[in-house]
């Protein structure tokens, strides 16, 4: 059973091998209107068969954004180790996961071709703000789920404009007000350099770091510096907030740019507090190509266990990753916390579907999706868990502080929530 993969994906060749290796999910519902109506279209939904449940979706497998594109194999991987033990429920899993390179046009274009072309129950997990943003319109006007999608976008945790669509990470909100109590704990009379992408998920950051600090922001915050993600380099964003007197750098940049950042501060000997948001503080992805020994001292949140940290190496949820990472994504970089960030989203997804039973209409799935209490899993942090309901759209609101002591992070304090 091979997916289906769109012939201009730009995913390499043995990756497309690998890929075609991977399952396959169908599930086939007219779209309606609300969840009442479930009982009424049970039996005609999209993409579900007796055998099977399609569902898909798209990854930065090029462009910019490319560094995340592990993630989509990692879920591939998973619901491939899913597939060879029966399922869920005697029924296979079919993912079609292509690339959008992180064009909000091409995500708009893929998507409307899992959906009316191949008529895929659901979407899951595609990555990126823009992206989501170009199909969450059209997905919630269909009554498509657009669930445990990849960002930090405050947005889409919104029940009344976008009931259909669920995120599955702690918001650039929630994030951003961590980091504001900790800086009000620490560095009361901090001069504030923010550095973030000109795009939503930047602007989140930064409106969420003023929110936090309250009436303070104002005096604290005495620098920002916006970037392009076709920028060639933050080099001279850098330059102009230590010219400005910062003595916190607040590092909302993508990973590729937090390396130029890491790098332009140690050139330029100064010695900020250098807070780097969580999606970019991977030690494999970010500040092993930054140099190890610059990154001494940055500090950031967690709310996974991160497979690089030592203090996890006898963690039995930890051990059976790597073990699944060995036989089904043997290429996957084991040292990346993204990783299990992809991993940790292919589980909720199966404890949504295995919740939904026999009834696996788009409002049920949804229904589950919408009901999870106090949630543990295995690779998030001891003391955070997963709620979700009708009036609450955050799955996860906790995370706990961490700094890194130039060979791994160390995490201090307690579980933090905004």
């Amino acid at each position: 059973m091979k997916p289906k993969v769109d012939e201009q994906t730009a995913i390499s060749a043995d990756n497309r091998r690998q890929h075609m290796r991977y399952p396959k999910i169908i599930i086939s519902i007219a779209a309606v209107a609300s969840f009442a109506l479930v009982a009424a279209v049970q039996a005609a939904t999209s993409g579900v068969t007796a055998s099977e449940i399609k569902f898909g979706e798209t990854m930065p497998y090029s462009g910019p954004a490319s560094a995340f594109a592990g993630a989509g194999r990692v879920h591939a991987a998973y619901f491939k180790m899913l597939n060879d033990k029966g399922g869920i429920d005697g029924r296979k899993l079919d993912l079609i996961s292509l690339d959008d390179a992180y064009s909000p046009p091409k995500t708009l274009e893929q998507t409307r071709k899992m959906v009316e072309r191949e008529g895929v129950a659901f979407i899951f997990g595609s990555l990126g703000t823009t992206p989501n943003r170009a199909i969450a319109k059209y997905l919630n006007k269909r009554g498509v789920p657009q669930l445990l999608i990849g960002t930090t976008a405050t947005g889409f945790a919104d029940p009344k404009s976008q009931p259909w669509t669920l995120g599955s990470m702690p918001t650039g909100e929630i994030e951003a007000q961590i980091y504001a109590k900790y800086i009000l704990q620490t560095k009361p009379n901090a001069k504030i350099g923010v550095l973030y992408a000109n795009d939503d998920v930047g602007a989140t950051y930064l409106a969420a770091l003023k929110e936090g600090l309250g009436d303070k922001a104002k005096n604290l915050i005495v620098a920002e510096a916006s970037y392009e993600l076709t920028d060639a380099s933050v080099d001279s964003q850098i330059i102009a907030l230590k010219a400005k007197g910062a003595d916190v750098l607040f590092d909302t940049a993508h990973p590729k740019f937090v390396v130029q950042a890491i790098r332009k501060v140690s050139d330029l000997e100064w010695k900020p507090l250098h807070i780097v948001v969580n999606t970019s503080s991977s030690i494999g992805m970010t500040l092993q190509p930054a140099g190890l020994d610059r990154s001494t001292g940055i500090v950031s949140a967690q709310y996974l266990k991160d497979p690089s940290d030592p203090q996890w190496a006898d963690d039995p949820a930890m051990k059976q990753w790597l073990d699944f990472m060995k036989q089904y994504d043997p290429q996957g970089n084991t040292k990346d916390y993204m990783m299990v960030l992809a991993t940790t989203q292919a589980q909720l997804l199966e404890h949504i579907l295995k919740t939904a039973g026999t009834d696996l209409s788009r409002e049920n799935i949804m229904r589950q999706a919408l009901s999870i209490k106090d949630l543990q899993m295995p690779l998030l942090l001891p003391g955070v868990t997963i709620n979700t309901s009708t009036a609450d759209y955050h799955p996860i609101e906790q995370m706990q502080m961490m700094r890194f002591d130039g060979t791994k992070w160390q995490l201090f304090g307690d579980v933090l929530s905004r």
